[in-house]
């Protein structure tokens, strides 16, 4: 989709397709740790990490906790209570989620798509969302440190990722206006349950359960196949959203790189959805021949119609539901055959109304042979595709997708009304997933409160200023096979950036 990412770092912010690699200068700012690496003149892990397997690049003995022991007042507060952890609201709960669990370092890899920080990190906006519901926009950190002690000092309830700017938002004020603007930008999607509100019949507004989270595993199959088949992305990472649906975060080079009008094409491309719907009240309104990647996702969806939609969902069975399946069709012969039927029998399943309107429309022998016969079948093709389609396909946020400024949650962050993680999803294995199931914060921090290697001992004094290590981290916990495999595709990211680091090398010593 576009030409390899130039070397040179960025000397004017009016570049329009700047590199992902990071300037030649590294932060004077940052903790030891970063500044004794090399620069990323030396590739893109380092000459000091470019021998080290890339799982030990998630090895916690690497780091040095920067985020300090808790504090004698933290610790008075959990020694008080036999389940210090029980209130969701309590600050001390998301505090020793950022403390203890909170897979910083893994954040960063995943962010800055190299080991050494550069822009894509350090010029990266965070907004921050604190206890009280303020606000604060445009915070950028020189490292991974800087940002993990930010967020322990602020306890936010939960903190946004916005894009890469053309310098660090924390200094916009001091540059001129035309010259702040973000640069570089993984494309993403979000798709919610809220917009299945009319179709859902299990759950309805912020509840959710297994029935009804089939609908956003249908729309993740459907979008994650059409992203890697028809535009060749291969950095697709889906998390939970942590009540009622799932994100996409697309970070390979071309995606970064996307202008606004080119996210909205690829938007256009993807959605078939009808905002108003059609004049029947389906969202979906599309004529034979269908485009080939509607034709292939319908392939796929049409069988999981019958169990996740007339099954699962009983989306007929209701009088106004079946109703509107009668309308659909504008048929008053259809309509006079099954609605006194349907109305004086209750009992009669979605399953079964939607075969008796498939049946009717059965074309007889005597009608299978005259030529304006196959148009009336192709028209009533088009009826089943459209409502199968107007059930099951993707009903995702359009403006999400569309500006490249767009802010959205950080995986791992923890919903606040819930109390559960933001854990990343794997596609392959949708069918395992159970919103029900996932980590809540509360029970992650008693999980490692049980771990005999992250107990916090207790003080001989508790007003002693001495004060208690910070336990373990999160391979303590049920969070590991999600951080694990979040790791799994942070490998595959910074691989494919570190082959293509060499293959630039390999090019300009021919040329």
């Amino acid at each position: 989709m576009s030409e390899p990412m130039q070397e040179e770092p960025i000397e004017n912010c009016e570049t329009e397709s700047p590199a992902l690699d990071p300037p030649n200068e590294a932060p004077n700012d940052n903790p030891e740790e970063v500044q004794n690496k090399e620069t990323a003149d030396d590739g893109a892990l380092g000459d000091g990490l470019k021998d080290i397997p890339l799982d030990k690049l998630f090895d916690d003995e690497m780091d040095v906790d920067d985020a300090g022991p808790l504090g004698p007042e933290e610790y008075r507060h959990l020694a008080q209570y036999d389940d210090p952890w029980s209130d969701l609201k309590d600050p001390h709960v998301m505090m020793n989620f950022y403390r203890r669990i909170f897979p910083w370092k893994q954040l960063f890899l995943w962010l800055n798509q190299d080991h050494v920080p550069n822009y894509l990190f350090t010029h990266r906006e965070f907004a921050i969302t604190l206890q009280n519901d303020a606000y604060l926009r445009y915070n950028s950190y020189a490292n991974y440190v800087d940002l993990q002690k930010d967020i322990i000092r602020l306890n936010p309830t939960r903190f946004e990722i916005g894009p890469a700017y053309s310098a660090p938002p924390k200094d916009r004020k001091t540059l001129p206006k035309a010259s702040f603007k973000p640069i570089l930008r993984e494309l993403v999607f979000d798709i919610d349950l809220t917009d299945y509100d009319d179709i859902r019949r299990c759950c309805s507004d912020k509840k959710i359960c297994i029935k009804c989270w089939k609908f956003i595993s249908l729309a993740i199959q459907v979008l994650d196949f059409t992203l890697r088949q028809d535009f060749g992305y291969k950095h697709l990472l889906w998390v939970y959203s942590g009540r009622r649906g799932a994100h996409c975060w697309v970070s390979d080079e071309e995606a970064m790189r996307l202008t606004d009008e080119q996210r909205k094409a690829i938007v256009s491309y993807i959605n078939i959805m009808k905002g108003g719907g059609s004049k029947f009240g389906l969202k979906v309104d599309l004529k034979s021949p269908l485009h080939p990647m509607v034709e292939r996702s319908l392939m796929e969806l049409t069988n999981s119609f019958l169990p996740v939609v007339l099954r699962d969902q009983e989306v007929f069975k209701e009088e106004d539901k079946w109703k509107f399946l009668l309308r659909i069709w504008s048929d008053t012969d259809l309509t006079k055959k099954f609605e006194q039927a349907w109305l004086s029998d209750p009992e009669i399943t979605s399953e079964e109304k939607w075969k008796a309107v498939l049946n009717y429309y059965k074309p007889s022998e005597k009608e299978k042979t005259p030529n304006h016969s196959q148009k009336k079948l192709t028209a009533l093709r088009d009826v089943i595709n459209n409502v199968i389609l107007h059930y099951t396909y993707p009903r995702i946020d359009l403006e999400v997708s569309k500006h490249l400024n767009h802010l959205l949650k950080s995986p791992f962050c923890v919903h606040p009304a819930t109390g559960k993680v933001c854990v990343p999803l794997d596609p392959k294995n949708l069918d395992t997933f159970d919103p029900d199931k996932v980590p809540d914060v509360r029970d992650l921090l008693r999980e490692l409160d049980k771990h005999p290697s992250s107990t916090l001992p207790t003080p001989a004094n508790p007003s002693a200023s001495v004060e208690p290590p910070v336990a373990l981290n999160w391979h303590h916990t049920s969070l590991r096979p999600y951080v694990e495999f979040f790791q799994e595709h942070v490998n595959g990211l910074l691989k494919d950036r570190l082959q293509n680091k060499k293959d630039l090398q390999t090019d300009s010593l021919e040329f």
